[in-house]
């Protein structure tokens, strides 16, 4: 799951999707309480994004409170 730093604009959250779409991705969930997407995302292709200061890439996994 890609998430946007908080201190990110607008224009870096649609510029972050954007990159997302042109590697091949498909963002799958959009979220307005923090700045952050889900995106469907080639494997070999993680790489790209993770170097994007304004992103944090995680894989998907379980999480839990307690």
């Amino acid at each position: 799951m890609p998430a946007v730093n908080s201190g990110a604009s607008p224009e870096e959250l649609d510029k972050a999707k954007q990159k997302v779409k042109d590697q091949g991705g498909k963002i799958t969930n959009e979220f307005t309480l923090i700045k952050g997407f889900t995106a469907e995302f080639p494997e070999d292709k993680v790489g790209a994004l993770e170097t994007n200061e304004h992103l944090t890439v995680e894989a998907d996994s379980e999480v839990k409170t307690q």
